[in-house]
């Protein structure tokens, strides 16, 4: 409630947040204001003095879907340009019922039919739809006359305010389907918090059964006496690991079929099925390969990788420096450095470490920092602990939280980008180019020998 009052009074028309329309390069941004309007709002407005404070009282709004970012969706609050839109009340936490999976299936088959650049599925979005289509096949076809429908009704919209609608829907499940690696705001109801006050209520794995049991014994003294399991508990453990294991036992021929499309991948890299160009040098004294390795011109083979996977950019040196400059037009380059600067962090000699941690904690997370990176709260708090007593894996799980989310979200729209698309066609030109030289230098020479016939016997 003390957000929304927040709220209401941001959107003001006298002493709210100017809000605006901004020209883009071919379009019109509607209804937007920046990050920085908000926190000089709030600084203005709430009386707080520190701006780390009004960052972290805006980015709590932000997660809980207030307002949200139109560039991306990582719920946070920048100080900066980047562009928020307010969210419509009928989308608030307060009221808003906890959506089920039908509607999710609903709403993303929807954007399946829209042909929009801007409404196309992320890779984690398309993941969803195809598992939510496995669980739903009975009642598909109710779920894609209703995503129709929607759509239809959609398309009878004003263009700026279709443009708005989709954006605060899409807002919407960024808040209670997040990105993953973000944190869901949505998970803490009032059911599961019930649950957490009455442990006793939930299931327990057999290790710790005798002690749940003894903790909660009337009788309970310094040497109580150890009550064994019952045979309905015992039974109903074997059968709850059993359906765990159930959950993560994979078909062969779903184990084969990731193999064949794996080996399909990758083939042209493997020397044993294709001939490598340029030779391999282990087995030859040609060392072209190793020198294309080192330099940082990158081939068409090279480019084509990166496609394949995150891990491939992230090993390759000149993948890593095309990324950083990608997260850079997008202002998020802080992501990648700090999670190279862990990277090189294992591999100091054990005397450094002490002072690089401390610099990694200052420059990245600690209050204030330079280069403040957006970690859940678990994450942080393990690593708060961990700098205390410094080591080459104090920040494993920042670390692995940054990697999800760049993963998840940043890589995706990488390999999207007019960047790579231009770095890979131009890789791919340059063959027929040599060609086309060599047709050319052929016709001259062929030129220059019939001029010369033509010259003798005149």
């Amino acid at each position: 409630i003390y957000m929304e009052d927040i709220i209401a009074r941001m959107q003001d028309e006298k002493n709210g947040i100017p809000i605006r329309t901004v020209k883009s390069f071919l379009s019109k941004i509607p209804s937007v204001f920046s990050g920085s309007d908000i926190v000089q709002w709030m600084q203005k407005n709430l009386n707080i003095e520190d701006q780390v404070e009004a960052l972290h009282l805006g980015t709590l709004m932000a997660a809980h879907g207030y307002f949200f970012p139109i560039s991306d969706h990582v719920l946070m609050l920048k100080d900066d340009g980047t562009f928020y839109r307010f969210q419509t009340p009928y989308f608030w936490p307060s009221n808003c019922w906890e959506p089920e999976n039908t509607d999710y299936a609903v709403y993303l088959c929807k954007r399946t039919m829209q042909n929009k650049a801007r409404l196309e599925l992320a890779d984690y979005e398309a993941e969803s739809l195809a598992r939510l289509q496995r669980a739903f096949a009975r009642k598909w076809e109710f779920i894609f006359m209703q995503a129709e429908a929607q759509a239809k009704v959609d398309k009878k919209r004003d263009k700026i305010e279709r443009k708005i609608l989709d954006s605060q829907e899409r807002a919407f499940w960024d808040v209670h389907r997040p990105v993953p690696g973000c944190v869901n705001t949505t998970e803490a109801d009032i059911k599961k918090s019930s649950r957490m006050k009455q442990p006793h209520k939930t299931r327990k794995s057999v290790y710790g059964l005798q002690n749940d049991i003894r903790s909660q014994s009337p009788t309970h003294t310094a040497a109580p006496e150890v009550k064994e399991p019952t045979e309905d508990e015992l039974r109903n453990q074997i059968q709850h690991w059993q359906a765990q294991l159930d959950r993560h036992r994979l078909k062969m021929s779903k184990v084969a079929e990731s193999l064949l499309s794996f080996s399909e991948q990758y083939i042209e890299y493997d020397p044993f099925f294709t001939t490598p160009e340029p030779s391999n040098p282990w087995i030859s004294d040609d060392v072209t390969s190793w020198e294309l390795e080192a330099s940082k011109e990158a081939g068409q083979q090279r480019v084509k990788r990166w496609g394949f996977c995150f891990d491939e950019v992230l090993k390759d040196p000149v993948g890593r420096e095309q990324f950083l400059k990608f997260l850079e037009s997008e202002f998020s380059s802080e992501n990648l450095r700090f999670w190279l600067a862990v990277q090189e962090l294992k591999k100091r000699p054990i005397r450094e470490v002490p002072s690089r941690v401390q610099e990694i904690w200052e420059e990245f997370l600690a209050p204030g920092a330079p280069s403040a990176i957006n970690v859940d709260s678990r994450s942080y708090d393990k690593t708060t602990q961990n700098i205390k007593d410094p080591g080459r894996y104090a920040f494993q799980d920042a670390q692995e939280h940054i990697y999800k989310l760049m993963k998840s979200d940043s890589y995706s729209r990488f390999i999207r980008s007019s960047a790579y698309q231009e770095l890979l066609q131009a890789k791919k030109k340059v063959k027929p180019l040599k060609r086309f030289a060599r047709v050319s230098l052929r016709f001259f020479f062929c030129s220059v020998l019939f001029c010369c016939v033509c010259f003798v016997l005149k």
